[in-house]
């Protein structure tokens, strides 16, 4: 039975790979973009099928309306996905506050003024699954991508919360943790602090770091994983895209636990009784 998928920042990377997938294979999409231009392309091929919409995330308003649009116009949300977002690139001391809140804005509050306009519609459906499109740096961190791990972290905790508040709706929650891919997130998509010379050296290992070879995994390949995640009858909360990922955090993990348990007796004497 095909499905109604709701996807935001479809106008490139993810968003526009997944949404073509949905499309291919009978789902109807709703699919949004500053720039409608980026869509013309699956609209000319698929017609009635997708509903393009014109969207800054950003604005709650017109999340809302975006959403009460989409209801209208195909019946039903089954599927949202929470794909809009970029990273900003810069260390710490040398981000702005304007160049924080716009990145806490797109990738937290964009995200959170969806998920709720979508909630009452799949509430009165009885069923429905939210995406969120995490990272995951949004269980381990790099340098020079402060607020970007802060963002992802803040959807993860939001999400996983999400998740016990809504599950006796029929509405489950996932979220998609990818390593690096090579889509235009990293560089046309990204946006750059003013650089500090105290930070050169720290910026071109991590640079030197991530070009080792298989580092960033093929976008195309994970249209499969994605449609597997919407068919699946009980999703997994957390989903992890690419090899990289597990790996690594399983690495931070563990180390996250010894020094948990090295502190243990300062821990507990810490309770107080």
């Amino acid at each position: 039975m095909s499905k109604t998928i709701f996807i935001t920042g479809a106008s490139r990377g993810f968003g526009k790979l997944w949404a073509e997938a949905f499309l291919k294979r009978g789902d109807k999409v709703v699919a949004t973009a500053r720039n409608l231009d980026t869509l013309a392309d699956l609209v000319s091929t698929y017609g009635d099928a997708i509903l393009p919409i014109q969207l800054d995330v950003n604005n709650r308003e017109a999340d809302f309306a975006a959403i009460k649009q989409a209801k209208q116009h195909f019946g039903t949300i089954d599927v949202l996905i929470n794909n809009a977002g970029y990273g900003l690139f810069g260390a710490i001391e040398e981000t702005s506050e304007q160049e924080a809140r716009e990145q806490i804005e797109t990738n937290v509050f964009g995200l959170l003024w969806l998920t709720q306009a979508a909630i009452p519609v799949m509430r009165a459906q009885g069923h429905g699954h939210i995406i969120q499109v995490s990272s995951f740096l949004g269980q381990v961190t790099f340098p020079v991508l402060g607020l970007y791990n802060a963002s992802k972290f803040a959807v993860e905790g939001l999400s996983e919360t999400l998740a016990t508040e809504v599950k006796g709706f029929g509405i489950n929650v996932s979220l998609i943790e990818p390593n690096g891919f090579t889509t235009d997130w990293s560089s046309a998509s990204a946006i750059h602090t003013q650089s500090m010379p105290e930070y050169d050296a720290l910026k071109a290992a991590f640079a030197e770091g991530s070009s080792a070879p298989g580092f960033f995994g093929d976008p195309e390949a994970t249209s499969a994983a994605v449609l597997k995640l919407v068919d699946a009858e009980n999703p997994p909360l957390r989903l992890f895209l690419g090899k990289i990922a597990l790996p690594y955090v399983k690495q931070v993990y563990a180390d996250r636990i010894a020094t948990w348990e090295a502190w243990q007796d300062v821990a507990v004497a810490a309770h107080g009784n």
